[in-house]
């Protein structure tokens, strides 16, 4: 393979050499969330892998502009309203700060614009007059606006299905359709519902139109990668391209999915009832440890969840961070983070996080052996190329996100837990055995593990499943 970043084209279902529109600068767009319930961690894992990809390519020299869009309108958020008895913008307030509270816990980098789909009415209303002006779409005088497939050569090329093939919605009304696959640019006002006003009559956004505009006005009528999850290549994400092209732009040159959290083989989600929701997961498992679970698996792979392999994955990464402890431990502060050319090759590889796992680990273990013969050198050097990886996938754990337990500093963590193991080595040291292991014991019950060495003593701590 050639140098650079190779990526998965889902429309050409090829890994090539990525090479920008603009040289130097990479315009990336990603679906978001529908803020109608609290995120489970399916949802966020589209967040993670995405995240891993703006910061590799930062990374690797590039300027990003990273647009992930909030769809703050549509019939779960109007559903949810009538169940909760509160207005449907309230609704879509309530789990919007949900997801952020998601995405900061688990280190995710604020997007450089996050455009509400209700903000972007405007831009929906010109593209829409677009695509009736040239013939593209039609409005059949009920309020409603559609998009005329049958006219695009292209439709279907992403998911890879016949037109013939498809079927309409058990629920839709085909009374106003030329054609029953034709799908909804606009929806005519229904009693009670909130409604914007068109040219052709007042209703609200299709699902994809919301896509369409907003990326058109953030990155232009071209821009490098759209990103979602599987279940988004259709209709969501071919409505998209239909909708785009049809008024006669690029749009997205690569198309990027990352595969499903799934429990017991079947999909996450709330009608499975196995929905597992950060806040929920959060008390188990910190978030470091959470957002390296969830980027472990290449983000073309599924990642089958269980309790055991989020605990698994957790301990694996403790002895990450326990060697990173060691290291600033003796060398009194960590080196500069540096990018390994094994690490790079492999983040070169379409993000093969597996293969930079492995990497990670195997210097760790160079790391602790060095540890041992006490040279300082090769510490340096592992603590160097450790946290080098570990910045790029989000998981180091000296990252201001992750400096507080709890609303406490780590400084004074530090501070608390020398200050007991001050007392403990003057207790040894006067033979007060029995004081000494009483201060120990009361160390190891808060979840640390001491370690009594020819230097001194160190400590890590145990964050156990349900502590």
């Amino acid at each position: 393979m050639t140098s650079g970043l190779h990526l998965y084209n889902t429309e050409d279902r090829q890994i090539s050499l990525f090479t920008p529109i603009l040289p130097g600068k990479v315009g990336i767009y990603l679906c978001g969330a529908t803020v109608q319930a609290p995120p489970h961690i399916g949802h966020i894992r589209s967040g993670v892998n995405f995240d891993i990809l703006r910061r590799w390519l930062i990374a690797s020299g590039f300027d990003v502009t990273f647009v992930r869009n909030v769809t703050d309108i549509d019939d779960k958020i109007l559903h949810k309203a009538v169940h909760e008895e509160i207005p449907w913008w309230a609704v879509a307030m309530k789990y919007e700060r949900e997801f952020t509270f998601a995405y900061h816990a688990l280190n995710v980098l604020p997007p450089t614009y996050e455009p509400r789909a209700t903000g972007h009415i405007t831009q929906m209303i010109q593209l829409m007059q677009r695509l009736i002006d040239n013939g593209s779409a039609y409005a059949p005088g009920n309020g409603d606006v559609y998009l005329e497939v049958r006219k695009l050569k292209s439709y279907l090329t992403l998911s890879n299905q016949k037109l013939d093939d498809l079927q309409s919605a058990e629920d839709a009304d085909l009374t106003f359709k030329r054609d029953p696959r034709d799908f909804a640019l606009w929806k005519a006002a229904k009693a009670g519902d909130p409604s914007w006003p068109t040219p052709w009559g007042d209703g609200r956004p299709g699902w994809h139109l919301e896509c369409s505009a907003m990326a058109h006005a953030y990155l232009g009528e071209s821009f490098d990668i759209h990103g979602g999850g599987l279940d988004l290549i259709f209709p969501h994400h071919e409505n998209e391209i239909a909708q785009s092209e049809s008024a006669g732009w690029g749009f997205a040159n690569i198309w990027m999915h990352n595969a499903w959290v799934t429990a017991s083989g079947e999909k996450m989600s709330k009608s499975l009832g196995n929905s597992l929701q950060v806040r929920e997961l959060l008390k188990r498992v910190r978030g470091i440890e959470l957002r390296w679970y969830l980027g472990s698996a290449h983000y073309r792979s599924m990642l089958e969840f269980s309790f055991e392999a989020l605990e698994e994955s957790s301990v694996a990464f403790r002895r990450i961070e326990g060697f990173l402890k060691r290291a600033e431990g003796i060398l009194g502060s960590l080196p500069e983070s540096t990018i390994a050319p094994a690490f790079g090759a492999a983040m070169d590889d379409d993000l093969a996080v597996p293969q930079a796992l492995a990497f990670i680990s195997e210097r760790a273990r160079e790391g602790n052996t060095a540890i041992t013969a006490k040279d300082n050198a090769v510490i340096s050097a592992a603590a160097a190329d450790v946290r080098g990886a570990l910045n790029i996938l989000g998981c180091d754990p000296y990252d201001e996100v992750f400096a507080t337990t709890g609303g406490v500093s780590d400084d004074i963590i530090d501070g608390l837990i020398a200050l007991a193991l001050d007392q403990r080595t003057q207790a040894r040291a006067r033979k007060d055995f029995e004081a000494s292991d009483a201060i120990r014991d009361q160390i190891a019950q808060l979840g640390i593990t001491i370690e009594d060495t020819p230097d001194g003593s160190r400590w890590t701590i145990n964050h156990e499943s349900g502590k």
